[in-house]
């Protein structure tokens, strides 16, 4: 495979597991070429084309030597010292795939959270009040991530010749929809019960041996879930505080969420939120596997770095 269809495989997977939708992806591909359209010369200089047909601005094909694919490290985070490392293994690897955004998709992530708002108006929050709520958070994260240097990596690869790329938000997706899948079929009635369902999960039980399984966050186990939704798992990073209160409007009782800071969960508390943190790095191994295991099928070997918790599953799982 070429590097091209490898990363193309991951967008697909994505694009069908879009909480979105595709009628809600295709609504925002085409409001990116509308803006595309009615810009002047000058400024399409600067415009990133490939925003017209690929809607994860976080994932993003960093450095490409044309060679053909074999033999690919996966890993949660690709910093220099992953790179160095990986040019020491022989025999060596064709290409590094980072599930954290490097690069130019790291300086674009807050492009990604606007997926939040859809989310949330798919739950019953009426659209004009989740956007107003999501917008403050977004401009804070892309002030906070403006500073980066956030090509160290890609440089690094390309200093020793390792095709790079980053695959964020489509494996976010596809753990988005597992778990929601899981919730709505097992249909656990307290919140103690969901973590239990977790738990069950390869990645999630491994987790927990390490000290890093799915807890709650908010709320007690004894309490019963109400309408539970995966909503703090895709659409970037962390939405902000003032999302609880309207999801609580909206008749939901329990999220499910990847990782919470402090000033969220206290936002949650007190509009008496049930909150299951899954785990971080659990989750995107999660995310990651199922799009790995379509990669294995291609014929591609796998080798798992920087924290991935590789798990495999069979056809019938």
């Amino acid at each position: 495979m070429t590097i091209q269809q490898i990363f193309e495989l991951g967008i697909k997977l994505g694009v069908k597991n879009d909480p979105r939708g595709k009628v809600g992806v295709k609504r925002w591909l085409d409001l990116q070429k509308k803006k595309f359209d009615k810009i002047s010369k000058e400024e399409k200089e600067f415009f990133d084309l490939e925003r017209l047909t690929n809607p994860y601005a976080d994932s993003r094909i960093l450095f490409d030597n044309k060679k053909p694919i074999k033999r690919m490290a996966a890993g949660i985070d690709i910093n220099v010292g992953e790179i160095a490392l990986l040019n020491t293994l022989e025999p060596k690897v064709d290409l590094v795939m980072a599930h954290h955004p490097e690069g130019k998709a790291l300086a674009a992530l807050d492009e990604v959270m606007h997926l939040q708002a859809d989310l949330m108006a798919s739950y019953g929050v009426p659209i004009n009040v989740a956007e107003g709520v999501m917008r403050e958070r977004i401009e804070k994260v892309s002030r906070q991530i403006s500073p980066s240097n956030h090509k160290q990596a890609v440089d690094a690869a390309k200093l020793v010749d390792l095709p790079m790329f980053c695959l964020h938000t489509p494996c976010d997706n596809l753990v988005f929809q597992f778990l929601q899948n899981l919730m709505d079929t097992k249909k656990p009635e307290t919140v103690a019960e969901i973590v239990e369902i977790l738990q069950k999960v390869p990645e999630y039980r491994l987790a927990t041996l390490d000290k890093a399984g799915p807890r709650i966050f908010a709320g007690s186990p004894e309490n019963r879930c109400g309408k539970i939704v995966a909503f703090d798992i895709t659409g970037g990073t962390s939405g902000s505080k003032e999302v609880y209160p309207e999801l609580v409007r909206a008749s939901i009782g329990t999220v499910i969420g990847m990782h919470m800071n402090e000033e969220n969960r206290e936002e949650a508390l007190k509009n008496h939120l049930n909150i299951v943190i899954a785990g971080h790095i659990s989750s995107d191994s999660l995310g990651m596997n199922l799009y790995l295991d379509e990669l294995e099928k291609e014929g591609i070997e796998i080798i798992p770095i920087s924290g991935l918790i590789r798990v495999k599953r069979s056809k019938k799982s």
